[in-house]
């Protein structure tokens, strides 16, 4: 059974830290208690040039997230800072494209990336990036004709994170920022700070 997105965020903010510490406790969780699509109307925003990030509830734990997707937009290749993530998506059906770092300098904006594998993403199947591997892309699929609602939880949060390019063998640093929070909209952020690459990340 789904449950509105309001008590979905008042049993997030009751679990203990321990359980941001792993990932199966807040996975499982995922799993078992799905959000209602239509209880989160107030906070998507859709853009035809790339998806947006919508803040829903924010703490120091975690941050809790909706991220917009219209057919065939993807995610930039991104790692976490070392927080921990999990996923649902309560609306549509996107795809995980896990990757392995053989080598990555982030000063140097060389790295040097290898496909991993895939994990299908649903309401019914929730996932967790793996901390060993935690360097991922979101896609939701052009076959699939159909937009797309991901629920992200990052436990810390952080507000910058590295963005690869598998082709080219480059990376770098960028400055993450919300379309809205808590149902508002948020201004466009100013221009990046010097050696941050302008690359729209999940």
């Amino acid at each position: 059974m789904r449950i509105p997105i309001t008590d979905f965020v008042t049993r997030l903010q009751s679990f203990p830290s321990s359980a941001f510490d792993g990932i199966d406790e807040i996975r499982a969780f995922l799993q078992e208690k799905p959000v209602d699509q239509e209880s989160l109307s107030p906070y998507l925003t859709w853009n035809r040039q790339h998806y947006t990030r919508n803040l829903i509830d924010k703490t120091e734990l975690y941050e809790l997230i909706a991220i917009c997707w219209e057919v065939g937009q993807a995610s930039s290749v991104h790692n976490h800072r070392d927080q921990n993530c999990w996923m649902a998506a309560p609306i549509g059906k996107l795809v995980v494209e896990n990757f392995r770092v053989g080598f990555e300098n982030v000063e140097a904006g060389k790295c040097h990336l290898e496909a991993s594998n895939q994990v299908e993403l649903t309401a019914e199947n929730p996932c967790a990036v793996d901390p060993r591997e935690p360097v991922h892309r979101v896609v939701n699929p052009r076959e699939t004709n159909q937009r797309a609602v991901s629920l992200h939880v990052y436990s810390r949060p952080f507000d910058t994170c590295v963005v690869y390019s598998p082709e080219q063998g480059t990376c770098g640093e960028i400055q993450l920022h919300y379309n809205t929070a808590f149902g508002k909209a948020v201004p466009a952020p100013s221009a990046p700070a010097p050696r941050t690459m302008r690359i729209q990340w999940q």
